[in-house]
């Protein structure tokens, strides 16, 4: 690990043909919060590191385009203790308080970095720093710096579209597009990070159009495995002429029907369900009525990104009316993801390690959403973590040459199968992901429908190639969505209950017998399998709650 970060690399050492070829020990996929976090650690470590991301390092993805808050906890006991509580019952008693422990002490760890790094957190009347949120766009423009001053070297617009693996089928690289100066990119390297977030299924949640999943599809076809993805049908209320999701405002909401009458038990937390009923045949409308002039100016100072919407069409969201949907934000904001295998966040695939919202998050929240605090939280740990095991795994690796080849697949047929239309395809997931029929008021009929849909629309993407080079980038993320979408939905199938946010009409009640956590894998066969859940610390009340 001595060369200067991202040399590039020696073409005749590969027969793989790209425009641009770099070395390093570490790549990172992903260029949002868990990507810098990764990246930092990896170089810190003294690994070469070089970060790909998909847009714009600092400014791409759903926490540069808006603010978060943070489950930052003082290290007190009683706090500690009742942090973890608050989310063990939504979360179905899934969630492992040893990885809670770690990321409740990890990101207070990191918290302090960022102010000692010069984030400006707002402070009380006594002079003390709030950090319980930070603002999206300085946060990940800090993050940028920090990447860069650490010595990585960062590649724009460059997003991967599948992963290089060696003869023994370890994760050797990265290889992909380059979205403005043209032609492809390849980066042998001796681990790679994904941390390209999670799959909302471009259903234009506020920077969500880079979220599509890609990363997953990637690390299957490297022979990864996932976990938590029948959680995964999170949807966030939003303003229908907008796309910010910001959940957490409604609570002090009314929501009422187009002649005004309330809708009852309509609510952000525990009547989102009856929301969307109602949305199904009629439009719904909210109102911040129920929060006091002394409280609206201070969520107009904490998330102001929020009201840009309504400001741009003049409506005053504290005094009038308007309609509301529903927005599926997928894995985003759901809990499924790359399954880990140890606490430095490596995958089943050697050499292969996953961060923030493209591994689960189901140690914290178990099948609870991870949106929020807790995939702030996650990507700070996570991504540090996932950093310092990739640098680790490079370093003993060592130098020996290793033979290359490409492990991508589906869109990628170069012209070995049909070509496909990138744009058709993902309309065609979307009609399947989106109702809420069939993904939020889930059943077996409604379930194995969609899955026969989705099954015959991978068999024609499997060997499908891209209409035109320019179109691969299109291809890929269309056929992510829909690998994503079959996961989702052969998990949601196994589950045969309702807990945490996976919902089923048919089997209403939690099965104590199913506390018990699901792998999926596979892409022409989709396997689902059960493993057991995390000891509960206090396996009396746990049972007493789930027997409840």
């Amino acid at each position: 690990m001595a060369n200067a970060p991202g040399a590039p690399a020696n073409p005749s050492a590969s027969s793989l043909e790209f425009d641009a070829h770099l070395e390093a020990d570490v790549l990172v996929l992903g260029g949002g919060p868990a990507g810098t976090w990764a990246a930092i650690a990896a170089a810190t470590a003294g690994a070469r590191t070089v970060l790909a991301d998909k847009g714009f390092c600092g400014t791409s993805g759903a926490t540069a385009a808006s603010g978060t808050t943070l489950w930052y906890v003082d290290p007190d006991p009683a706090k500690r203790a009742a942090a973890k509580a608050a989310r063990e019952g939504l979360g179905g008693h899934l969630a492992d308080h040893g990885w809670m422990d770690r990321v409740l002490d990890r990101t207070h760890a990191a918290v302090g970095q960022l102010a000692d790094w010069g984030y400006p957190f707002p402070r009380d009347a006594d002079g003390r720093d709030r950090r319980v949120s930070v603002q999206g766009p300085e946060y990940m423009r800090l993050m940028r710096r920090r990447v860069k001053q650490a010595g990585v070297t960062i590649l724009d617009h460059c997003p991967a579209l599948e992963l290089l693996v060696d003869d023994g089928g370890a994760v050797a690289g990265a290889a992909g597009v380059r979205r403005q100066k043209g032609g492809g990119w390849a980066v042998r390297a001796k681990a790679v990070v994904i941390a390209t977030g999670g799959c909302a299924f471009l259903s234009k949640a506020l920077g969500c159009n880079v979220l599509t999943g890609d990363g997953l599809l990637m690390a299957a076809e490297a022979g990864a495995d996932l976990s938590g993805m029948e959680f995964s049908n999170a949807y966030a209320i939003a303003p229908a002429f907008g796309s910010v999701t910001k959940t957490l405002l409604y609570q002090w909401a009314s929501f009422t029907r187009a002649d005004g009458a309330v809708i009852p038990g309509a609510a952000s937390k525990g009547g989102r369900s009856v929301i969307a009923r109602v949305l199904a045949t009629e439009p719904v409308y909210a109102r911040l009525d129920r929060a006091e002039p002394e409280l609206s100016a201070a969520m107009r100072q904490a998330q102001p990104n929020f009201f840009l919407p309504f400001d741009r069409v003049g409506i005053d969201p504290f005094t009038q009316r308007f309609p509301v949907t529903l927005r599926l934000e997928g894995t985003v904001r759901g809990t499924g993801g790359l399954r880990l295998v140890n606490e430095r966040c490596a995958t089943a695939v050697p050499g292969l390690f996953a961060a923030g919202d493209a591994a689960t998050r189901e140690p914290i929240c178990g099948g609870f959403t991870g949106g929020g605090s807790h995939n702030a939280a996650w990507a700070m740990s996570s991504g540090h973590w996932a950093g310092q095991g990739a640098a680790d795994h490079a370093r003993a690796l060592g130098n020996g040459a290793r033979a290359l080849r490409r492990a991508g697949g589906a869109g990628l047929g170069e012209g070995r199968g049909a070509a496909i239309d990138a744009g058709a395809l993902t309309r065609a997931v979307q009609a399947e992901v989106f109702p809420y029929h069939i993904n939020y008021f889930r059943t077996e009929e409604g379930l194995t429908g969609a899955l026969t849909r989705l099954d015959r629309l991978w068999s024609d993407a499997a060997g499908a190639a891209p209409s035109s080079a320019d179109d691969s980038l299109r291809v890929r993320e269309a056929a992510a969505m829909l690998a994503t979408a079959r996961w989702m939905y052969r998990s949601a199938l196994a589950r045969t209950e309702s807990r945490g946010m996976h919902r089923r009409l048919d089997h209403a009640a939690l099965d104590p017998a199913q506390r018990h956590l699901l792998t999926v894998g596979g892409l022409d066969e989709v396997h689902v399998s059960a493993r057991p859940a995390p000891l509960h610390p206090d396996p009396v009340g746990a049972k007493r709650e789930l027997a409840a």
